[in-house]
């Protein structure tokens, strides 16, 4: 996510010229956004952070309909 968020700030500061990165090439801006859809559709999921996370939401609502079943109870 930090990559996404330089990727727009550069985009942003880039195109309203701003300071020095008025002379930033398009192609460093176009080559992290090269390296962000590498990371997110081949490093993440090789990784299987992609799956940790869908894995980490499901405990959470599991967890959540345990704690309501067994509150109703008392």
């Amino acid at each position: 996510m930090p990559l996404i968020l330089l990727i727009v700030a550069l985009v942003g500061l880039r195109f309203f010229e701003v300071w020095r990165f008025a002379e930033l090439s398009w192609w460093w801006i176009a080559a992290l956004m090269l390296c962000a859809f590498v990371w997110f559709e081949y490093v993440e999921k090789m990784l299987g952070w992609d799956k940790k996370k869908a894995h980490d939401e499901d405990e959470k609502r599991r967890q959540a309909r345990v704690k309501k079943s067994f509150g109703q109870r008392k």
